[in-house]
């Protein structure tokens, strides 16, 4: 009909269905891409390799098994999956869950329930559920991130003190407080001394030397230092005899109709997570580099990683949002390089794992201890209790639930709360700008541009896209990034030409993007934002001085190097 709208054409099933490695390869990968993508799969391997012990040593079983998911399952997310960018591999979010599950059915009990998720996963990707899974409401994240961490955080503190309890570590947080307080006399100060010095190491590298892979350096000395002299401290080989060098044979584990119904909680619980963080994890990528995933292609590729992962006797695997970003900003630039990340694991194994037994578990536990404080949205928190009523509750009720009762029921009530508070304010405000549907979020990536991987490595700009209805869905996405990246770029862009409209929750996130900006001395500029869009950021004080805005994402690029070329010269012309 004369004057309708353009409408973008339904995309295919082989558009939605296809893995970005073959989009990759189709569009033509040269041998510089290949060397970027080796370096970056490096770079995020060091970081991953003791992460990956850590965590499956605080999910209640053995490092190895750590390796095993991020060699196996890493492998088939990046092959498999819908995001250039996905690092894949085992999760801190995941612990108290798979801790919770081989305490009650054992460690069969937890393989069976990694490949029943795997399956959920499968099926949720192929129904083409992706799409809707992503908008949970941001208190509802905060809420359960933060209860996550608490939890991560008192799971850290038996082998961050070196305790010696006289039964099994409960799985539940106020018995474990309780257990912990009676041992409190069997306190090993050599192992506090040595969780100490790990984390002192890892924030004080990351303050003065951010490039440099904190983590690993840390686990390094202290296990020299714990080797060396001989300290009394309990170390991967004392505790487990150290870790094996290559991968297992596949195999299922045993499984009967009652152990299946037995765990059928456990494996919908894991694949609803899952589903969250590998989602959450793509969209981190998206924003940094302009990209779109496919999130049902995600999803599918989630659920085979896990069952690959289970068969090698692996634990939950799902995309790493801190591992994801690290890959960004090394320079990747295809599904490659979480290939190569996986392959570098095995390598290790391979040449290096009998250095492993000398790692102490004090400081894998300082490690942890420093991944819970970076997990818990302090600032979000403390935002969302202080400046909505509604939101408050719903934070509260989430994060309440999932530290005392589990993360299951902290979700499921929390996501009813805040879809009911939704509703209730998108009555109040009703207008045309509520019926705008988000824009499709799998696309042929022959409509898009060429990838220009400069965009994500500029030294001194980082870009951040929104495309789409800017709601609490999105909101948590952008303040995780700008988290990552704030204190590591001069400049900061965020192209609001694709956003239709932006909700109060989302104009709240940015105006605690533009005080955090000014706090790190960064200069932010917000490009392509509608006169209605602009209008309701300054309803919530984001407008200029503090932000610049600019026609388009070229021009917001020039404006802010020229802007930091001002600032410069003006601290060199000031006076001593």
């Amino acid at each position: 009909m004369a004057g309708s709208a353009p409408t973008s054409p339904t995309p295919a099933l082989t558009d939605l269905f296809t893995p970005k490695l073959v989009t990759v390869l189709r569009e033509g990968y040269r041998l510089d891409d290949l060397r970027a993508d080796a370096l970056a799969g490096l770079t995020v391997a060091i970081v991953a390799l003791p992460l990956s012990m850590a965590i499956a040593i605080a999910s209640g079983t053995t490092p190895e098994r750590g390796l095993f998911t991020a060699a196996v399952g890493g492998f088939l997310i990046s092959a498999l999956g819908g995001s250039r960018f996905q690092i894949g591999g085992p999760a801190a979010a995941f612990t108290v869950l798979v801790a919770s599950t081989i305490s009650r059915h054992g460690l069969d009990g937890l393989l069976l329930a990694t490949i029943m998720a795997g399956a959920f996963l499968l099926l949720m990707g192929v129904f083409r559920l992706g799409s809707y899974i992503k908008f949970i409401p941001y208190p509802v994240t905060v809420g359960f991130i933060s209860g996550i961490a608490v939890i991560l955080f008192v799971g850290q503190l038996h082998d961050l003190l070196g305790l010696t309890l006289p039964a099994a570590d409960p799985a539940d947080i106020l018995p474990k407080l309780a257990a912990l307080a009676a041992a409190i006399g069997t306190l090993n100060p050599t192992a506090l001394g040595i969780a100490a010095l790990s984390v002192a190491t890892i924030v004080g590298l990351r303050r003065w030397r951010p490039h440099w892979p904190g983590i690993l350096i840390a686990v390094i000395a202290t296990s020299l230092i714990g080797a060396l002299l001989h300290l009394p401290v309990e170390t991967i080989g004392t505790r487990f005899g150290g870790i094996p060098s290559t991968l297992p044979i596949p195999a299922l584990p045993p499984f009967s109709l009652d152990k299946v119904q037995a765990v059928l909680p456990d494996a919908v619980a894991f694949a609803l997570l899952g589903a969250i963080e590998s989602l959450l994890s793509a969209m981190v990528a998206d924003g940094m580099t302009g990209r779109r995933h496919r999130s049902n292609m995600e999803l599918v590729a989630q659920g085979i990683a896990n069952i690959g992962s289970a068969l090698f006797g692996g634990i939950c695997a799902t995309g790493t949002v801190a591992r994801t970003a690290t890959n960004v900003r090394s320079g990747a630039r295809s599904p490659l390089a979480g290939m190569f990340h996986s392959v570098f694991i095995v390598l290790f194994m391979l040449v290096a794992a009998p250095l492993a037994s000398f790692i102490p578990l004090a400081a894998l536990a300082g490690v942890l201890v420093v991944v819970a404080w970076n997990m818990a949205e302090k600032t979000a928190f403390a935002t969302l209790l202080r400046t909505s009523p509604g939101d408050a509750v719903v934070l509260l009720a989430t994060f309440g639930l999932t530290v005392f009762r589990g993360l299951t029921e902290g979700i499921v009530v929390g996501f009813a709360l805040g879809a009911l508070l939704f509703i209730h304010r998108m009555a109040q405000h009703a207008g045309v700008e509520v019926h705008v549907p988000p824009v499709p979020e799998d696309q042929a990536d022959a409509s898009r541009p060429p990838y220009d991987p400069a965009i994500a490595t500029d030294p001194d700009v980082a870009v951040y896209r929104i495309t789409g209805a800017f709601f609490f869905g999105a909101a948590a996405t952008v303040g995780a990034v700008l988290e990552r990246i704030a204190d590591q770029h001069r400049a900061f862009v965020i192209d609001f030409s694709a956003v239709p409209f932006i909700d109060s929750t989302a104009a709240n996130t940015m105006d605690g993007i533009a005080r955090k900006a000014a706090r790190h001395h960064v200069v932010l500029l917000i490009s392509g934002a509608t006169p209605a869009v602009r209008k309701s950021l300054a309803a919530h004080g984001v407008s200029a001085p503090t932000v610049l805005f600019e026609r388009s994402i070229s021009a917001a690029i020039s404006a802010a190097h020229a802007e930091i070329a001002r600032r410069h010269s003006t601290e060199v012309s000031a006076p001593a």
